[in-house]
């Protein structure tokens, strides 16, 4: 036999051992895992959940006619029931204009009913812009399929411009699909700053 044959047949039977003893090592050396350490809730997270029918990072996003996009988040949110409406935690929301230019909001707690087209963010809620204007409210009523958002009561704000506090404030389109506007109303005080403004 030549010595190219040989070299064949050694490697016909070396190559399919090789490969063998690799698989074999692989089964043989692996570490057993053990199962409860990779669960990541603990045994009452997990009955709340199963009791309260909870959601956990629940999602909702939409975009209006205008081509504006509206993302709602939570941290944990429960299922509403007979005329109520489902309610979350660590509400979030953020709202890009077509022009780039950005609205958050943020509030500890909230309520979301997609059938009445409202989220109602309450619980030191927190709304900014990407232009720099920060609102502190105890309540906000906001639209899940366009941009209206209103305060039931009063704000303080902080902006450019400087510091102001209102009885009210909405955000809404002029003439239902204009440019965005945003109100302050009912006994509004401004405190004007130039320096604020310089900036």
């Amino acid at each position: 036999m030549d010595p190219y044959s040989r070299a064949v047949a050694f490697f016909k039977v070396l190559l399919p051992l090789a490969a063998l003893a690799i698989l074999a090592t692989l089964f043989l050396l692996s570490r057993s895992q053990d199962i409860s350490t990779t669960i990541p809730f603990a045994e009452t997270d997990l009955t709340n959940r199963m009791r309260d029918q909870q959601v956990t990072k629940p999602f909702f996003s939409g975009t209006t006619a205008k081509g504006e996009e509206i993302i709602v988040t939570a941290d944990a949110a429960q299922p509403g029931g007979a005329g109520r409406p489902g309610s979350a935690s660590n509400l979030t929301a953020r709202i890009k204009l077509a022009d780039g230019r950005q609205i958050h909001l943020k509030s500890d707690s909230g309520t979301l009913n997609p059938l009445m087209d409202t989220a109602t963010f309450d619980g030191n809620v927190r709304l900014n812009t990407t232009t720099g204007l920060v609102v502190l409210t105890d309540t906000l009523n906001a639209a899940l399929s366009g941009i209206e958002v209103e305060s039931p009561g009063t704000v303080t704000a902080t902006g450019p411009i400087g510091d102001l506090t209102a009885g009210k404030m909405q955000i809404t389109a002029k003439s239902g699909d204009g440019d965005l506007h945003m109100l302050f109303k009912n006994g509004v005080k401004l405190i004007y700053d130039p320096k604020q403004s310089e900036r």
